[in-house]
C-alpha cells in the first residue's frame, strides 16, 4: 500500500502541479518521500524570535495577569496613602498628578507591547492551523488509499467467491449428469410414515 500512496502522490505532483497549491505540493512531496508532516510549529516559530519579541511576550504575560493588577493596585493605594495630607508626606499631593502621569506613561508603553505580543500569537496560531491542514490533507489521502485497497480486496474476494461458486455448480452438474447417465433418475425423497 505504501508504494501505491507514493505512486499516487508522485503522479499528482507530475500531472496536477498546475492546480495544486504550494501547501498541497509540499504535502504530496512528503508523502512521496515517506517523510513526516507533523512538527512542533510553535517551537519552530519561537526559535526564530528575537530578544525584543521575547521581552514583549514576557511583558504581556506579566502585564496581563491578576498578580500585576493586584500588585499595581496595592502600589497605588500605598502611593496615595503616603501622599495624603494627613500623613504629612506630600511630594505628590491630591489629585496625585505624578501618579496619573506614571499611569498614563505605563498604559502608553504597555498597550503597544501587548498588541505586538498578540500579533505574534496570531501568527503562531496561523502557522499551527497551516500545519494542521497539511496533516489532515495527508490523513485524507492515506484514508483514500486505504479505501481503494479495501475495494480492490473486496472485488478480488467477490471474484474468487464467484469462481468458486461456478466451479461448485460445474461439479454438481457433472455429478448429476453422471447419475442420470448411469440409467437412473434423480433420486427422490420418499415420504416417511
Amino acid at each position: 500500500m505504501n508504494g501505491e500512496i507514493r505512486q499516487l502522490a508522485e503522479q499528482l505532483l507530475a500531472d496536477g502541479e498546475s492546480v495544486l497549491t504550494d501547501r498541497e505540493r509540499r504535502v504530496l512531496a512528503r508523502i512521496a518521500h515517506r517523510r513526516a508532516i507533523s512538527r512542533n510549529a510553535r517551537g519552530d516559530y519561537e526559535a526564530g524570535m528575537k530578544l525584543g519579541d521575547r521581552l514583549a511576550d514576557q511583558v504581556a504575560r506579566i502585564g496581563g495577569s491578576w498578580g500585576f493588577v493586584v500588585g499595581f493596585g496595592l502600589f497605588m493605594l500605598i502611593w496615595m496613602g503616603l501622599n495624603a495630607a494627613w500623613l504629612g508626606l506630600d511630594w505628590d499631593p491630591y489629585p496625585f498628578i505624578l501618579l496619573n502621569l506614571m499611569l498614563s506613561t505605563l498604559a502608553a508603553i504597555q498597550a503597544p507591547i501587548i498588541m505586538m505580543s498578540q500579533n505574534r500569537q496570531a501568527a503562531k496560531d496561523r502557522a499551527q492551523a497551516a500545519m494542521d491542514y497539511e496533516i489532515n490533507l495527508k490523513a485524507e489521502l492515506e484514508i483514500m488509499a486505504l479505501h481503494e485497497k479495501l475495494d480492490r480486496l473486496r472485488t478480488g474476494e467477490m471474484g474468487d467467491m464467484l469462481r468458486q461458486q461456478q466451479e461448485d455448480i460445474r461439479s454438481l452438474r457433472v455429478l448429476l449428469e453422471g447419475r442420470l447417465g448411469a440409467g437412473g433418475s434423480p433420486p427422490t425423497s420418499s415420504p416417511q410414515p
